[in-house]
């Protein structure tokens, strides 16, 4: 491994250790127990990336598109949202707290998609070299959760709890040193005149006047609602529904990351060999045969085999996307075309997610009695909507594959 993907290999694993030592813990904390917000209150502290992920769009991405080194943009970001989180540690009063997490992901979401921006803009072959680089964000998740899940257990009081916060904060303080030391990767500015948008987000979303981005939009959209299913209705099914012990759900559910780690080594491969409608369709298919099983087959061995679709699902489309608009729109717009499709992956997706499936599941339940087959359904035929979009209507033009690709 070069000195460059070293250091964007230890940017991925920071990039997403940060996220990983603290939201897999966080919704016990809140409640009761915790810090006992009420659930609206919750509601606003959990959809605080939501929100920071619909301002990227618009402001921070344009900052490191048009008018500053990305790296730099990096270092700032994560040493004011580092700050911010590891002042959650001590932070137990609503209104702080969620200004607190507001800030940290004000200025921790818009930096997802410029640490992309930043291994495109310095990877000899993105389409091969991206996803060996990308794995070790899902290794820092993994790292970073699998201790907190064993040694803060459910009856852990509150300020043990709270070290997550301290934990997350180390880790973007240590990033924003790290960013410094990366290339140096500038914005790309063009001189204004006709058809040259002032704002990168104008020139993002210009694109989607293009067919074959619009088609991808609304799919992203539609798989990122999908994605927020499986988080949202797989732990009360693995224990309603199949009689998983509780304390195992959190291991069971990290095999698709685990999985992850695994598709992303070959997914340059994969784009090489099946392009790029194939790949992403099949990521999106695997959401119909994880929650086609979930439906139609709730045997245990089978339910936790499928889970390990998880890294087909993410890596074959969320991380291509990711590569396809890098290969596909300009360099100048790059981070803010990043940002848009994070605010449908991270942002409207999730939200409206939060919203359907929850509800969903109140719908099929009757007398304290869920009835997963029919709720699973919905989101698999979701998929299976999407992913037909994609086989038919999704054509993007030719691309030839770079020389240095070719082995």
């Amino acid at each position: 491994m070069t000195a460059v993907r070293l250091r964007l290999s230890a940017m991925m694993f920071l990039e997403f250790f940060i996220w990983g030592a603290w939201l897999p813990l966080i919704f016990g904390y809140l409640g009761p127990g915790g810090l006992g917000f009420t659930p609206a209150q919750q509601s606003w502290t959990l959809n605080a990336f939501a929100l920071a992920s619909l301002t990227a769009m618009f402001f921070s991405t344009q900052f490191a598109d048009r008018n500053f080194a990305a790296q730099k943009f990096v270092a700032f970001s994560h040493l004011v949202g580092g700050l911010s989180i590891l002042a959650l540690t001590w932070t137990q009063s609503f209104w702080p707290f969620f200004v607190l997490m507001l800030v940290h992901s004000l200025f921790y979401v818009p930096t997802i998609s410029i640490t992309n921006s930043i291994a495109f803009a310095n990877l000899r072959d993105p389409q091969r070299e991206f996803g060996p680089v990308r794995l070790w964000g899902t290794i820092g998740w993994i790292v970073a959760s699998w201790p907190f899940v064993f040694i803060l257990t459910p009856e852990s009081g509150p300020t043990a709890k709270a070290s997550t916060f301290l934990v997350a904060g180390i880790a973007s303080l240590l990033l924003a040193a790290l960013s410094l030391t990366l290339p140096h990767t500038p914005p790309h500015r063009r001189k204004e005149g006709a058809g040259v948008e002032r704002f990168a987000w104008l020139e993002a979303l210009r694109f989607l006047k293009t067919p074959y981005v619009a088609v991808l939009f609304v799919v992203t959209f539609f798989d990122a609602a999908v994605h927020q299913g499986y988080f949202v209705l797989t732990d009360t099914f693995l224990t309603q529904g199949i009689g998983i012990p509780q304390n195992w759900v959190m291991p069971v559910m990290s095999l698709g990351q685990i999985a992850e780690i695994g598709t992303m080594a070959i997914l340059g491969y994969a784009l090489k060999s099946l392009g790029w409608r194939k790949t992403m369709t099949l990521g999106v298919l695997g959401h119909v045969v994880r929650f086609g099983v979930f439906a139609l087959l709730p045997q245990k061995s089978l339910v936790v085999a499928v889970i390990l679709l998880h890294g087909i699902c993410y890596a074959f489309f969320f991380a291509t996307v990711y590569i396809f608009i890098d290969e596909f729109l300009p360099k100048d717009a790059r981070s803010s075309a990043q940002g848009l499709f994070n605010f449908l992956i991270l942002g409207l997706g999730p939200f409206v997610g939060n919203i359907v499936w929850p509800g969903l599941k109140d719908a099929f339940t009757v007398n304290g009695v869920i009835d997963f087959r029919s709720l699973f359904l919905a989101p698999a035929a979701t998929a299976l909507i999407a992913a037909e979009l994609l086989l038919f209507f999704f054509r993007p033009p030719q691309r030839s594959v770079p020389a240095a690709a070719v082995h």
